[in-house]
């Protein structure tokens, strides 16, 4: 168990724009709460705050490392921190429940505490620009469809000279 390993985890919930944290001890005591920008300067400032908080071994659970937490959670590894990743929370069964975002941090580190197998985030890499580049091409050929598809539609409601002369074209012309 993580919580027989580390002296305290820093839940994360991430954002577009800003990133909420809370600081956590092995038996589930919320020690502190903080906010920053989902930038590099609130990085820093969410890596000054684990240190101040859990000085010892202290492990981050982070949500969404595949998208908001993406930066963050690479921040992190070039620092030599241990991260993990916990799935987003389930939706609330009756909306305008009482949630926060610092709710679901204190959720996040608690969710690493309790967990037997930690989930190791896979970071930005090759494997990520294979991603990318992927769904890009996959965007580009959606595109490229429904181009082909309306330039025919209006060769069907054209007229009958200008149809003539466009049905002997093939596609790239």
């Amino acid at each position: 168990m993580l919580a027989e390993q580390v002296d305290g985890v820093i839940g994360v919930d991430t954002h577009r724009d800003t990133l909420a944290a809370a600081a956590v001890s092995p038996i589930g005591a919320v020690l502190s709460s903080t906010d920053a920008p989902a930038n590099a300067l609130g990085y820093r400032r969410l890596l000054d705050f684990a240190r101040q908080h859990v000085p010892g071994r202290r492990c981050w659970a982070l949500e969404g490392i595949g998208s908001y937490g993406a930066g963050l959670a690479a921040f992190l590894d070039q620092a030599g921190e241990r991260v993990v990743e916990v799935c987003w929370p389930k939706r609330a069964p009756v909306r305008g429940g009482r949630k926060t975002d610092m709710i679901d941090a204190i959720r996040a580190a608690k969710e690493a505490l309790a967990t037997e197998h930690l989930i190791q985030p896979r970071l930005r890499g090759e494997r990520e620009a294979l991603r990318v580049l992927l769904a890009t091409r996959h965007g580009a050929i959606l595109a490229s469809t429904a181009a082909i598809k309306q330039l025919k539609a209006l060769i069907v409601s054209g007229p009958d000279e200008l149809r003539a002369k466009l049905r002997k074209l093939k596609r790239p012309a």
